[in-house]
C-alpha cells in the first residue's frame, strides 16, 4: 500500500515563498507519476504540477507556471513543491499524489492521495 504524507504547510505573506515536501512510503517514487494537486474552498480541485515517471518532464498549469517547481528525490522517495511569489489565490489545500502512468494530467488520473497541508496567503 502506498502511503503519502505531505508537510511544509503554513501562513504567508503575498510575494512569500513556501516549500512542501511529501514522503512516500510503500512503494518506490519512480514506479509513480507524481503531482501536487490544490483544491480552495467552494473550488474542484485542480492539478498545479506534475512530474512524470522518468523526472524529465514537469508539467504546470499557466495559473502558476514560473513560480511552482515540482521536484522529486529518489534516494529520499520523497516530492517537493518549490511555491515562490504567492499570491491569495494560491490559498488552498494542497495535495501529493500519485498515478500508475507515465505522467498524469488529470484529476482523475491519481489514485494515492496524502491527507493534504493547508496554505493560506495573506495581502
Amino acid at each position: 500500500q502506498v502511503q503519502l504524507v505531505e508537510s511544509g504547510g503554513g501562513l504567508v505573506q503575498t510575494g512569500g515563498s513556501l516549500r512542501l515536501s511529501c514522503i512516500v512510503s510503500g512503494r518506490t517514487i519512480s514506479s509513480y507519476a507524481m503531482g501536487w494537486l490544490r483544491q480552495a474552498p467552494g473550488k474542484e480541485r485542480e492539478l498545479v504540477a506534475a512530474i512524470d515517471r522518468g523526472d524529465t518532464t514537469p508539467m504546470y498549469p499557466d495559473s502558476v507556471k514560473g513560480r511552482f517547481t515540482i521536484s522529486r528525490d529518489g534516494a529520499k522517495n520523497a516530492v517537493y513543491l518549490q511555491m515562490t511569489s504567492l499570491k491569495p489565490d494560491d490559498t488552498a489545500v494542497y495535495y501529493c499524489a500519485a498515478a500508475r502512468a507515465v505522467i498524469a494530467l488529470s484529476v482523475e488520473e491519481y489514485e494515492y492521495w496524502g491527507q493534504g497541508t493547508q496554505v493560506t496567503v495573506f495581502s
